[in-house]
């Protein structure tokens, strides 16, 4: 396949999942990883590889997209500043730790773990379940632990931190502006070295495609980026014009039918 070929479906697959992301009101990789998975098999990547290459490009996405959500939401004051300075150390040592729990692990295990993960999210998201409110005021040693299990597990499914952070921001008596605006800035973090810890890990990997570096592939990356942000907004039009419940209910669906796919 050649090198405009590959950029116009990579440009495909980011508008796709730039428009789920923006209508279900959900991060993107739990999008972007399945459907790279099915990408790189079609190039021919090896399945012992594609599940952490994709995994590693979409936390490479999330860094530029999630820029940009975690921007407007500190111009609009939505951050609470203290909480995501308590959050911060535990978010970037379990991201790193997070990815190397992946590097160890088989294209095949990592798989299923990921597939296991997305049928809980469509479980959830099915029952209506949404975060509960409390008034939980944890220290910081509590909150660090808090950020490296969110960093930790985000890292290691390739996705932003929001299905995790939101709920212990709520818990933690945030309003959910303020638990979607701090778990926008989480997301951060969580890419950033998630993403860079990828390209160390598979640095020097024999079995990755041209255009990889380490576990991110930048091809993919590019075309992602470049679709995805315009196409999330798109989304979110689409989302004002159909019923809330119609659209949880077809996420689910699809969620459970990605997790299916990972699990069978």
């Amino acid at each position: 396949m050649s090198g405009g070929a590959l950029l116009l479906g990579y440009l495909l697959l980011g508008g796709v999942a730039g428009t789920l992301a923006g209508l279900f009101g959900i991060g993107g990789g739990l999008v972007i990883v399945p459907a790279l998975v099915m990408a790189f098999g079609l190039q021919g990547v090896i399945p012992e590889v594609s599940m952490h290459l994709a995994v590693g490009t979409s936390l490479a996405t999330i860094v530029v997209t999630g820029a940009s959500s975690a921007w407007g939401h500190y111009r609009r004051g939505s951050i609470h500043r203290d909480w995501f300075l308590a959050l911060l150390p535990g978010l970037m040592l379990g991201a790193i730790a997070g990815v190397f729990v992946a590097g160890r692990l088989s294209g095949g295990l990592l798989g299923l773990l990921f597939g296991g993960f997305v049928l809980l999210v469509a479980a959830r998201m099915a029952l209506g379940r949404g975060p509960r409110s409390g008034d939980l005021q944890p220290g910081r040693g509590v909150m660090g632990l808090a950020g490296a299990v969110i960093g930790g597990v985000s890292a290691l499914f390739g996705i932003g931190g929001g299905t995790l952070s939101v709920p212990w921001l709520t818990r933690c008596g945030a309003s959910m502006t303020q638990a979607v605006g701090t778990s926008s800035a989480c997301g951060l973090p969580i890419a950033l070295f998630g993403a860079l810890t990828f390209i160390v890990v598979g640095w020097g990997e024999p079995r990755l495609p041209s255009g990889a570096l380490g576990y991110v592939m930048w091809p993919a990356f590019l075309g992602i980026v470049l679709a995805s942000v315009p196409c999330a907004r798109l989304g979110v039009r689409l989302a004002h014009w159909l019923p809330a419940q119609v659209l949880r209910l077809a996420f689910a669906a699809l969620l459970a039918g990605v997790g299916l796919t990972f699990l069978i």
